[in-house]
């Protein structure tokens, strides 16, 4: 059987488990009269929201679409790929964000049988969207092959389709990001610390926004990073098909033949859709309320996915007869993913030392425990840079740089489980904040405290693994650039002036992106404080409980400021690398992407672990270490975890993307750089 058609029926598979999971969620009860009032209410919120983000996307495809037709060396095919990707990546993200609002509300009404009925339908809730960006992002992929594999261009072709898809991920993950941080933190701020209410209080006027957040942000932004770093990883490995043909380096063919070396990747990837099926329904857990039992039960599943997932790959090298060296670069990129998420684990969970020390510091103010939060988010960087410089050495002597692009493979392989992990965490976040709204006994609220507590984790542990993706898939495009624009590696010169200039100005824009995107937040915050404050202030009985908020204007200032906020990081994003290329020519934009991968990545864990950490910590002393809600310790703590909410959700994540679609632009400007030495 041909390869690709093997991996359409997986990609088909992956989409019909995703709809069971989907009917599974939406014939379950969905509670009290309350829970639907509220669970419509974040639903309303979420839909409205995507709906005009992606109106504003739909010009910007359309103009990029133009003007990638009429630019010469690309055409109309690249201009065709590039909707299409976005297109399946604005599919993933509404289909999988769709389900998740309608997951919340159930989750709640579940956790009032059992925790192991809780469990089920929020992680089935998140499965949606794991299933939904594997299945999508190989059938798309599959699609394209069949349309355009005979063409003498289709390696020029495909890039588009990732770019498409990166597009609309940056601003998925920005927008949504602005979005679930600037009403988080406002809730945060004037509910725990000014008012001394509990979390989720229905007296706030931002808790409706902040679940609404949870949803665009941590599900379709997060869908939709993962999706592209998919599509991406296996577009890089299909470009770098020739070195596998024969590399030069190892002195042998890795490959019998192109062809092979464009189906193994996608068998790869197929592989890992049945894996993370499988491992996606042995996930169950006991009724015990503990952590240890259920961060096991989602370990159980993702393990047993990995292990799988190496067995399957393991049978496409030798039944493509491909060279066994391929086999141990996809094997090294599967350890490295997970051993990234587990040292994330070690950095952010309260269950260790260094986030409990973090937790000790609020003892003497938000000054300390913001110093030791940001030292652990930097020394937080020695594992995965480790890991990924280890992978990337292991995976080039086995299998030369081809292997480095499919080690990138190996650690997303597992990506349908792992999203599946990922998004149950806003699900099961949102079913606790309605319990707590609708009045619920207090043995619902532990349950959903749990399943909550469990989503910490598993998000940052996701983030971890996103960012150790992002690295290899960012790395990955910039070899398959350098081969696509001609660039010879064994003479790249690192003292030539403009491969200099490039690794300064890329190593800037990161940190220009991340002043934007927190200067953003900060300033969607800022009007949602004010508002909080005004409804407190202005409502008669709304401190009392005899009031009700007016949760659709914090709903609505979110909605417009993170709309508007979006676009100057975006553009600056997709506008930097044209710019480098055409005006300091693609050695410079080579030194460029070098630049900007590394200070990303650095930067991107920095964050994400910082701001974990504070989070963590922050709900480590509401658990009564240092006095406690409400104490002095809690209210400096609010003032780390305020500090990193828009670092660990905002910034650090959409860094990955950044880094991604700056690489993928540069592989569709090949065949317009090649050849040409810039304007200066």
């Amino acid at each position: 059987m041909n390869p690709i058609l093997i991996a359409v029926i997986c990609g088909v598979l992956g989409l019909g488990v995703a709809a069971f999971m989907a009917f599974y969620v939406l014939k379950q009860d969905q509670g009290t009269e309350r829970i639907r009032e509220i669970s419509d209410a974040i639903k309303e919120g979420a839909l409205a929201f995507l709906g005009r983000e992606y109106k504003i996307l739909a010009v910007f495809v359309v103009v990029v679409a133009i003007v990638l037709g009429v630019v010469p060396n690309l055409g109309w095919l690249v201009s065709v790929a590039f909707v299409f990707g976005a297109i399946c990546s604005g599919l993933a993200g509404y289909i999988g964000m769709s389900i998740a609002v309608r997951a919340n509300g159930r989750t709640a009404a579940a956790a009032q049988k059992s925790l192991n009925q809780g469990l089920r339908v929020s992680f089935r809730g998140g499965a949606v969207m794991g299933m939904c960006v594997v299945g999508i992002g190989i059938l798309g992929l599959s699609i394209l092959y069949f349309a355009f594999h005979n063409s003498p261009n289709f390696l020029f072709i495909i890039p588009g389709y990732g770019f498409g898809a990166s597009s609309v991920a940056i601003f998925a993950r920005v927008g949504g990001g602005i979005y679930t941080k600037a009403a988080d933190t406002g809730a945060d701020i004037v509910g725990k610390v000014e008012q001394g209410i509990p979390e989720d209080d229905p007296r706030n006027a931002a808790v409706i926004a902040d679940f609404v957040g949870d949803n665009v942000g941590d599900v379709a932004g997060m869908g939709a990073d993962l999706f592209e770093s998919y599509v991406g990883s296996i577009i890089a490995t299909m470009t770098l098909g020739m070195i596998a043909v024969f590399s030069i380096n190892l002195d042998k063919s890795l490959v019998p033949n192109m062809a092979t070396a464009w189906f193994l990747p996608m068998m790869v990837a197929a592989g890992g859709i049945i894996a993370s099926i499988i491992g996606i329904f042995l996930v169950r857990v006991g009724e015990k309320v503990k952590m240890g039992a259920l961060l096991n039960a989602l370990r159980r599943g993702t393990f047993s996915a990995s292990i799988l997932t190496a067995i399957f790959s393991f049978l496409a090298v030798y039944f493509l007869r491909a060279d066994l060296g391929i086999f141990w670069a996809i094997l090294v990129g599967l350890v490295a993913g997970i051993l990234i998420g587990e040292s994330t684990n070690f950095f952010t969970s309260y269950a260790y030392k260094p986030t409990l020390n973090i937790a000790e510091a609020s003892q003497t103010g938000g000054g300390t425990l913001i110093t030791r939060g940001f030292a652990n988010g930097l020394m937080s960087t020695v594992p995965p840079v480790v890991l990924v410089v280890i992978a990337i050495i292991v995976a080039h002597y086995f299998a030369d740089i081809y292997g480095i692009a499919i080690a990138g493979i190996g650690m997303l392989s597992t990506l349908g489980i792992q999203d599946a992990t990922d998004a149950y965490g806003p699900v099961a976040d949102n079913a606790g904040g309605i319990v707590e709204m609708s009045d619920l006994p207090p043995e619902v609220r532990r349950r959903t405290d749990a399943l909550d507590s469990l989503g910490n984790t598993t998000a940052a542990t996701g983030k971890g693994f996103a960012i150790g993706a992002a690295g290899l898939t960012a790395l990955a495009l910039l070899l398959a650039y350098t081969q696509a624009v001609g660039i010879d590696i064994a003479k790249f010169n690192l003292l030539d002036p403009h491969v200099i200039s490039g690794i300064f100005l890329g190593a800037m824009l990161p940190a220009i992106f991340c002043a934007l995107t927190l200067n953003a937040v900060g300033k969607t915050s800022f009007s949602i404080i004010n508002e909080v404050r005004r409804q407190f202030r202005e409502i008669k009985g709304l401190t009392e409980g005899t009031a009700r908020p007016e949760y659709g204007k914090c709903v609505a200032i979110c909605t417009t400021s993170a709309i508007k906020q979006m676009i100057a990081p975006g553009l600056l994003t997709i506008v930097s690398p044209i710019i480098v290329g055409l005006i300091l020519g693609p050695l410079a934009l080579a030194g460029f992407l070098i630049g900007a991968i590394a200070c990303g990545f650095i930067l991107a864990v920095t964050f994400a672990n910082a701001g974990g950490s504070w989070d963590n910590a922050k709900k480590w002393i509401e658990t009564g270490a240092f006095g406690g809600k409400g104490s002095d310790a809690h209210k400096a703590a609010v003032i780390g975890d305020t500090v990193g909410d828009p670092m660990k959700d905002t910034s650090g994540p959409s860094l990955n993307i950044m880094i991604k679609l700056m690489s993928i632009i540069a592989l569709v400007m090949a065949p317009v750089l090649a050849g040409f030495s810039g304007l200066i």
